[in-house]
């Protein structure tokens, strides 16, 4: 049946269609930026004002670079000779349901939609998408033929790591089998249970994973980590996070605790931090919201103030800290410059406390917490913090220098959201595998649901997405690997991701039907856990206004 819905030529098809779409974001990026510009220079007042345009431009980007990184999957692919029917058929649907969206609107999420008259396009100026090879993808390339041909191939693939070869060498696949076989028998069969009854991921598992290596893939070998790159560290998130995302998330913390002392620690902090960290001896988490503040970091309000000693006291409120309890270290910003009124005032420290218990979750003196109940994303539970006096050694003030404490964080951004875009495709992976399965099992009207276009044709959408998601999330990774600035590439896959993650759980909760809707069902906790990837790590309005400054420079 594939055979008969793949289009001829079809790599040449899909080549031709990237440039005229890479032009027309061009035509976009200058009309967007005449838009918002006063004295030749982008203005944030006007930015705002002009909010859907250029998070429209964000999304049309994240779109193009999709199509380009697909295309080159493709063709990679095609040269080792695994370009087989069911990438064809995922290359192809890609193109046809992405160019369709670029040119009629583009889904931000299930209640926006942003279409060309928004950018400050006309029809006129998407002409080239509509030569002949564009055309052709647009009209055949995702049909409901050709969505059941690729889900009968994914039902004979059932058994592979992925459904679709993912382009990735030897190496990286055998860590994706280790980590996967690793989810499989311990993660997965418990997930559920530690969901319903909002327990903390068990030690055993955390150990176990800190014997694996997790927590110092990407930490030089010089400081005790493997010095892995970022793509192994996303294949193993994503691996993780298929089992369980809390399981995913472990290693993020430590990610970001790492990235933030190699980039502005001290030799001594490096030499002391870092095999800690690589190692699991300690753990350590992220304390930078605060509960008025939200994504504006600028505005924080929580003051350190040095004393007689050369130590620090911190006083102030912080919010939404997850797995504050039982960990080690907190990597904290502050204020120290009282005077200040933006992040330039703002200081990052190395805060050590006492990993606590059930009974006492804080016992550090001058601490004090309490937990937030949540929908999901539950392993490590999520904490509110008070700091009254709360003493900070001056020795663990980052790089010894105050004021750098948010130019710190923002060297973190890429990796937490390269990272973050990987747990996405891990989570939309797992609604797939569930969604996929019960669609085999359940029996309507005399045959399984998979049987039925609309149902099938939910399972082939999560797999074509999840590729793209999967591929703009390798590149960002590539691009990090070889020291090229990839914040722009980053965004886009923690964009892109959190949507698919998102979208592929609550179809797979719909092809659950009622039975979806019962908290005894993993899809329930599939959909809680999905939803906060469009929140955290930069909500998906901020990704987008993030990535639209970037464009417009």
């Amino acid at each position: 049946m594939a055979q008969n819905t793949l289009l001829p030529d079809l790599l040449g098809l899909t080549a031709a269609a990237v440039a005229p779409a890479e032009a027309l974001l061009d035509v976009a990026i200058a009309r967007v930026r005449e838009t918002v510009s006063k004295d030749g220079r982008v203005s944030a007042s006007l930015l705002e004002q002009n909010q859907t345009a250029a998070h429209g431009l964000a999304w049309l980007a994240t779109y193009v670079e999709s199509l380009r990184q697909m295309q080159k999957w493709a063709e990679r692919l095609q040269a080792t000779g695994q370009f087989g029917e069911m990438e064809a058929l995922i290359h192809q649907i890609a193109f046809g349901e992405y160019l369709l969206q670029i040119t009629g609107g583009i889904q931000m999420n299930q209640g926006e939609v942003v279409r060309l008259q928004d950018i400050g396009l006309s029809q006129e100026d998407a002409r080239g998408l509509m030569g002949p090879e564009a055309a052709q993808l647009c009209e055949q390339g995702n049909t409901q033929a050709a969505r059941m041909a690729l889900v009968a191939l994914m039902q004979e693939g059932k058994a592979e790591l992925t459904f679709g070869k993912t382009g990735l060498d030897e190496e990286l696949e055998m860590i994706r089998e280790q980590f996967r076989r690793y989810a499989l028998d311990k993660v997965a069969p418990h997930a559920h249970e530690w969901h319903l009854k909002d327990e903390l991921i068990p030690m055993e598992v955390i150990e176990e994973l800190a014997e694996m290596g997790v927590f110092g893939l990407t930490i030089p070998e010089e400081f005790g980590g493997f010095g892995l790159s970022k793509a192994s560290m996303v294949v193993v998130s994503e691996e993780l996070s298929r089992g369980y995302i809390g399981v995913g998330s472990l290693g993020t913390r430590s990610e970001i605790a790492a990235e933030l002392i190699l980039a502005g620690g001290t030799q001594a902090q490096k030499e002391n931090w870092l095999p800690k960290l690589a190692s699991a001896e300690i753990l350590p988490t992220a304390v930078f919201t605060e509960p008025n503040t939200g994504s504006d970091l600028g505005a924080l309000r929580t003051r350190a103030v040095k004393n007689a000693e050369g130590d620090y006291e911190i006083t102030g409120n912080k919010t939404w800290i997850t797995h504050a309890a039982r960990t080690h270290v907190m990597t904290l910003l502050a204020r120290t410059d009282p005077e200040s009124t933006d992040h330039k005032g703002l200081s990052m420290f190395l805060a050590e406390k006492t990993p606590g218990t059930d009974e006492a979750p804080f016992p550090t003196e001058g601490m004090t917490g309490g937990e937030i109940e949540v929908l999901g994303y539950r392993g490590m539970k999520e904490y509110e913090l008070a700091f009254d006096g709360f003493k900070v050694k001056g020795e663990n003030l980052l790089g010894s220098e105050e004021g750098q404490g948010f130019k710190q964080l923002m060297q973190t951004f890429e990796a937490a959201r390269i990272q973050t875009a990987a747990r996405a495709v891990g989570v939309a992976q797992s609604a797939l595998d569930v969604g996929l399965q019960y669609g085999e099992d359940r029996k309507q009207f005399g045959k399984s649901l998979i049987s039925f276009p609309r149902v099938a044709g939910k399972l082939a959408m999560m797999a074509v997405e999840i590729m793209v998601a999967r591929q703009l999330t390798y590149f960002s990774a590539w691009e990090k690997d070889n020291d090229r600035r990839c914040d722009l590439e980053a965004g886009m896959a923690k964009l892109l991701g959190a949507r698919v993650a998102w979208s592929a759980a609550d179809n797979a909760l719909q092809i659950h039907g009622g039975n979806g809707f019962a908290l005894e069902y993993q899809i329930s906790r599939i959909l809680c856990d999905a939803r906060i990837l469009n929140i955290f790590e930069g909500a998906a309005e901020i990704q987008a206004q993030v990535i639209a400054r970037r464009l417009l420079g």
